[in-house]
């Protein structure tokens, strides 16, 4: 979505209109999910995916005629079906709603677009809602919007001032982790809000074998990863290339010296129990949501002990997590790295870890498709 507000950016400073169709809500199963994102230019480029396909196309072209004809933001919605599908390869049967929103040359476009680059390079969350459906009769505008700061403070209006206040209370649960929701009304009004921040950072307590894998994965997965070692021989450039930055020193003075909010997720994985402990405390005390601790049932119960003769409360010692990882029979550095990150990223986007499978009704339903088909391609034999 970065590049999508980038690219805005310089459209607007071009003084050139564009349309951005926004994926806001999905239902089954959709080749995207909401907060995805395309830029449709006046020349007819465009930015950023909305999942390829017949879907792109359509919603591109959808978009282009919108610039023509200089009309205001509207929601559609696109059903999936089998045959829809069939064209493209896709293997899916959801319905997907979008925002195509306008977006000319303004002020306040302007100054929205750049809180939001700010927020993404390391400045405070900001979060933007936007009208997406209103009841017949109303005077409010589908597609006006509201910029949210962390502050509570705010910029532009949805249209009402018990709607926009709503609107700030939800954006509290979003803007620590860039997450999105669409909020549906008991009045009839919906309007989707997406939250923006820096991306998640990883901080790896110790530069041990499973810390080394977890950093190779985490890369892949866009976080930022610290490294924090009190021997510089586990903590350095050459043995985290893709580290942002390698610190050494003591557990307890290391997280002081990194920038960590709360989109930050810290994996204790120290050498020793003693140096575990003081690394744990150490992170407690940060901003982070997510603080795990490397290690045995019979580890973590000692680490406890202290922590509570340290004077942590209940809520604080529970709040760090221990075993990590999801039960995958991890045994190698690697596969316990996977198994981490796993559970990070669950965390991070509201996942529960568990299996995925498919109803036994859906796998009897592709059986007794098969099954007609087979019968037919017999009969027409026959003939």
């Amino acid at each position: 979505m970065e590049q999508v507000f980038r690219a805005a950016h310089q459209e607007i400073k071009s003084g050139h209109d564009m349309v951005v169709a926004t994926v806001v809500k999905t239902s089954g199963s959709t080749p995207q999910k909401p907060g995805a994102k395309l830029l449709v230019r006046a020349d007819g480029s465009g930015v950023g995916t909305l999942g390829g396909g017949c879907v792109e196309g359509d919603i591109w072209f959808a978009s282009s005629q919108l610039l023509k004809s200089g009309g205001p933001a509207e929601m559609r919605d696109y059903e999936l079906n089998e045959d829809l599908a069939a064209q493209d390869g896709l293997v899916c049967g959801g319905t997907m709603y979008f925002l195509l929103d306008p977006v000319r040359e303004s002020v306040e476009a302007q100054d929205t677009n750049e809180e939001v680059i700010a927020a993404y390079e390391g400045g405070a969350p900001v979060a933007v809602a936007s009208l997406m459906k209103v009841p017949d009769g109303s005077d409010l505008i589908v597609g006006s919007k509201l910029l949210i700061r962390e502050n509570s403070s705010t910029k532009g209006s949805l249209g009402d001032e018990k709607l926009d206040a709503s609107a700030v209370s939800e954006a509290r649960k979003l803007l620590a982790m860039g997450k999105n929701d669409y909020i549906s009304t008991k009045s009839g009004i919906e309007y989707f809000i997406e939250a923006y921040t820096s991306p998640p950072t990883l901080v790896l307590a110790g530069g041990g074998h499973v810390s080394k894998a977890i950093s190779n994965i985490a890369s892949t997965l866009g976080f930022r990863i610290f490294v924090i070692d009190d021997r510089d021989e586990f903590s350095n450039k050459d043995r985290f290339p893709e580290a942002d930055e390698t610190v050494v020193s003591d557990y307890g003075s290391a997280f002081e010296k990194l920038p960590i909010g709360t989109n930050s997720f810290i994996v204790i994985a120290t050498r020793g129990h003693r140096y575990d402990t003081s690394a744990t405390a150490s992170a407690i005390r940060t901003q982070a949501s997510y603080v795990g601790l490397l290690g045995s049932k019979r580890k973590t119960i000692l680490i406890y002990e202290e922590l509570f003769a340290q004077g942590f409360t209940m809520e604080q010692v529970q709040g760090v997590r221990s075993p990590i990882g999801l039960d995958i029979s991890a045994r190698t550095p690697e596969e316990i790295a996977l198994s981490i990150m796993a559970e990070i990223i669950g965390f991070r986007l509201g996942g529960d870890g568990g299996q995925l499978s498919l109803d036994q009704k859906l796998i009897d339903k592709a059986a007794a498709k098969a099954s007609e088909r087979q019968a037919g391609a017999e009969v027409a034999g026959a003939d």
